[in-house]
């Protein structure tokens, strides 16, 4: 009695071996699902990089505020061409440039306090005023991220959604 191995033919049988179609369109539909999934989790990157500078802002806005508070003196935190610094802190006591490039800093109150680049007066009162700016990226102006505090709480970062139908706010 002759026995076959796996995958042989026995003689006479017809037909061609391979892949039926079924098991084609399973394995391109496992294939599609896995790489949609992959590119869901992972983000863009230069909205990544935005994220981590206003975060990175709203730490050395508290911090500056801390020092504020504690030598009694004002500190006035403001753009400039280069980056960014802090009026009435040692001289570079903290960081004042971005780590990323092309990052642009506006404020909905410049209008308001007739400025050329965003001021934010942190201190020493305990309590200031509420204090905002909005930074965008030239990589991707479309994504921005609003560092405000309301004068109590310390800053915090939020992602600014785009209005419908308009361009940047």
């Amino acid at each position: 009695m002759q026995t076959l191995e796996a995958g042989s033919r026995q003689t006479g049988q017809t037909g061609q071996t391979g892949f039926t179609l079924l098991e084609l369109l399973v394995v391109v539909s496992i294939i599609a699902i896995a790489s949609a999934g992959v590119s869901f989790a992972i983000r863009d990157s230069s909205e990544t990089k935005l994220e981590n500078e206003a975060v990175r802002l709203a730490a050395l806005l508290d911090t500056a505020r801390a020092q504020s508070r504690l030598t009694g003196t004002a500190v006035v935190w403001r753009v400039t061409p280069e980056g960014f610094t802090f009026d009435g802190l040692a001289a570079r006591s903290l960081p004042e440039r971005w780590l990323e490039v092309g990052i642009s800093v506006t404020s909905p109150r410049a209008k308001e306090t007739q400025t050329t680049f965003p001021v934010l007066l942190l201190g020493p009162e305990p309590v200031i005023g509420p204090q905002e700016v909005v930074i965008a990226s030239a990589n991707n102006p479309a994504i921005r991220y609003r560092v405000s505090t309301n004068g109590l709480e310390a800053f915090g970062v939020q992602r600014v959604q785009a209005k419908q139908g308009a361009g940047n706010p």
